[in-house]
């Protein structure tokens, strides 16, 4: 079976999906469904942790999806901390996606700070996946503070433009080999989806691409069967690309 594992743990599905920008929980658990992803990703400040009043947790089943909280919204890496200690002190998960952002406008990851916060996590037992940038360095020195994935923006977050790195990722590719390489952000529709896998992209995360489109629902089964046709594709490895026309059917033995 072709699975994607992370620090050892197994999924069936190479698609991981956000909860954020539904119009209800109710859209965001049929999306959910649709996606085939068993990985689901959780903003830990912008839901409501002591399910005193309805929150997105309860439309999501720990028992059918693994969680993972986010630190979505963290500008330091005081805050990134601060925000993964209290959801695995909620007990939501002791794994993090790690984001720390840099600038407001195009939310680039303040890098430095994503590895401050990636190697005090992991030190901490969190198993850390960072959002980064597609620079090969500041990869490898999340590597060096042990991330357990590599998640490099294929264009900024929440923009649709889809993979606009297509070089650093292929990059990216050959440097990582220890741990996962997942595309996230800036996927708008499949056939981003496919390419970021086509790239040799071990999943993709994505949010807005499915719950902006105008029938969510719809948009995530096509994500998953883009997710998953790019893998296939990878694995067979394409055809060299060719100038010219190469004839289809060989001349030997055509009826003269």
């Amino acid at each position: 079976m072709d699975s994607l594992v992370i620090a050892g743990r197994t999924f069936r599905s190479r698609l991981i999906v956000g909860t954020g920008k539904y119009k209800s929980g109710q859209e965001t658990a049929r999306a959910i469904e649709a996606s085939g992803a068993e990985m689901v990703t959780v903003a830990v400040r912008r839901v409501n942790l002591d399910r005193s009043k309805e929150s997105l947790l309860d439309f999501i089943d720990p028992k059918k999806y693994f969680l993972l909280p986010n630190t979505a919204g963290c500008y330091t890496t005081d805050e990134a901390v601060r925000t993964a200690r209290l959801a695995r002190e909620v007990g939501l998960s002791d794994w993090v996606k790690v984001e720390v952002i840099g600038d407001q406008k195009t939310l680039y990851p303040d890098v430095q700070a994503t590895i401050e916060a990636t190697r005090i996590l992991v030190k901490d037992g969190f198993t850390v996946l960072p959002y980064t940038s597609d620079d090969p360095v500041i990869a490898q020195r999340l590597l060096d503070a042990g991330a357990h994935a590599i998640m490099p923006l294929g264009a900024p977050i929440g923009s649709g433009m889809g993979i606009q790195n297509v070089a650093n990722i292929q990059i990216l590719r050959e440097l990582v080999t220890e741990v996962p390489l997942i595309v996230d952000a800036g996927v708008g529709t499949a056939s981003d989806a496919a390419i970021a896998m086509e790239l040799g992209a071990d999943a993709v995360l994505m949010n807005s691409g499915i719950a902006n489109a105008d029938d969510p629902v719809l948009m995530a089964d096509a994500m998953k069967h883009a997710v998953i046709a790019g893998r296939m594709a990878y694995q067979a490895g394409r055809m060299p690309k060719k100038l010219y026309a190469t004839a289809s059917s060989p001349l030997q033995g055509v009826v003269r």
